[in-house]
């Protein structure tokens, strides 16, 4: 008879790795390892908007140097651990993302540091490098994946919801951001939710779900409506 007064006994646990794949690669999406050669490509997609760095505690900035100075801070960092993700397509860099808070020996671990330039916001490949992100984490063997952002920035919690992660809650004066407050919503996914997303991801990503004008047949939201196991107050299902 199990104890109820303990959680689920965990005899065979192994920690996963932490990560260290310099490429992941999808249909639509590359992510390789950020390094200082993706820094020219990257500066110039995203000076294109520098509303793309409000929710983020650093940038924009206000010359390609700096920005290559902190890109090289990122190359020298385990955690986090930045990706470059690049356009199949064109073969250009166009968004950065990264893993951190990895924790293996519990088998946690975040996605993050998310900044899409506006040439591939609401794209498949941006999805895709998501999508790969998140697939790596759960195959690789960690039980949790993580996101969270500003509660005030809706389109990152309407992101999270539309991958399938589940709205947590909310931590309440959590820190300060370029001299804001900051409160933090939580999202998150478990390794038994991800053979739903994984289904999911698949049949949003086939060619096949696309028109020739890349009309929808299926919204990823929909799909993965079903996984989700908690609704977001501030959106309601998260469509």
């Amino acid at each position: 008879m199990s104890d109820k007064r303990f959680g689920e006994p965990m005899p065979d646990w192994a920690p996963p790795p932490p990560p260290g794949e310099p490429l992941l690669t999808g249909r639509y999406a590359r992510l390789e390892r950020l390094e200082e050669r993706h820094a020219h490509e990257l500066y110039r997609a995203f000076a294109e908007d520098d509303g793309i760095w409000d929710y983020l505690p650093y940038g924009p900035f206000p010359s390609e140097v700096g920005f290559l100075r902190w890109v090289r801070d990122m190359t020298l960092r385990d955690d986090p651990w930045f990706y470059a993700v690049i356009d199949q397509a064109t073969g250009l860099p166009g968004a950065v993302m990264s893993y951190l808070r990895i924790a293996p020996p519990i088998g946690t671990i975040e996605l993050g540091h998310i900044n899409i330039s506006p040439r591939l916001q609401r794209s498949r490949v941006a999805t895709e490098a998501m999508a790969l992100m998140i697939g790596w984490a759960f195959e690789a063997g960690y039980r949790r994946f993580e996101w969270k952002c500003d509660a005030l920035n809706i389109p990152s919690r309407r992101a999270a919801q539309r991958l399938g992660l589940s709205y947590e809650g909310t931590f309440r004066q959590a820190t300060i951001v370029k001299g804001r407050n900051r409160d933090t919503a939580w999202f998150a996914a478990t390794d038994k939710e991800w053979p739903g997303l994984a289904a999911a991801y698949d049949a949003w990503l086939a060619p096949e779900n696309f028109g020739p004008d890349g009309f929808q047949a299926e919204r990823l939201s929909d799909l993965t409506r079903l996984v989700r196991v908690s609704a977001d107050p501030v959106l309601g299902s998260g469509d």
